[in-house]
């Protein structure tokens, strides 16, 4: 089995789960969610200790360049993570009470809140594509200067570090958009 197939597995819920959306699938998309967080604040972690021993360790302007966007962006990977961790039971917990005491709840609230956050994610995507781009420009435009190494370097790092938030996110919204389908599913039956 390759990694593609077991980070799939791991962080989203197949469709064939989705033909009778129940509980258990609530639970495993909240689950999926805050683990794939808790793996988004260790990476953030490790970006901001390397970001820190490229520029101060290293100190070249290639690895200070390359220090810039893995400890900006690593900020931006800890505070999602760390918000969508903390909250993650709390929806959970939300919404297995509401498939019970209160559907209606989820129409009104619990699947527009979805629409939103996929709609969000489409915005995400083209940023990062955005990055990613700028990024590998910046490493091919200047990888034979030495004289402009300082923005290889940053256009390294910026590529990986969207290459990363694009790969996480592609995942997030593959098991956003079938937890959305599965409780649209519950209430139209």
């Amino acid at each position: 089995m390759n990694i593609l197939a077991v980070i799939t597995r791991a962080f989203v819920i197949t469709p064939n789960q989705a033909i009778m959306f129940t509980k258990a699938d609530v639970e495993k998309y909240f689950i999926a969610e805050k683990s794939e967080s808790l793996l988004f604040i260790i990476i953030g972690i490790a970006a901001i200790v390397t970001a820190a021993i490229f520029f101060v360790g290293l100190k070249t302007p290639f690895w200070k360049g390359a220090a810039i966007p893995l400890f900006a962006i690593a900020l931006l990977q800890i505070t999602v993570g760390y918000t969508v961790y903390k909250r993650s039971d709390e929806q959970r917990k939300d919404m297995v009470y509401k498939m019970d005491m209160d559907p209606t709840a989820i129409t009104k609230k619990e699947i527009p809140r979805m629409e939103t956050v996929m709609n969000n994610f489409v915005v995400y995507r083209w940023v990062e594509i955005v990055l990613l781009a700028a990024g590998l420009v910046l490493f091919f435009m200047y990888r034979n200067n030495a004289a402009k190494a300082f923005w290889c370097g940053l256009g390294v790092s910026l590529a990986l570090q969207a290459a990363v938030m694009l790969a996480a996110d592609y995942f997030a919204e593959a098991r956003g958009r079938v937890y959305l389908e599965g409780i649209r599913s519950m209430i139209r039956a």
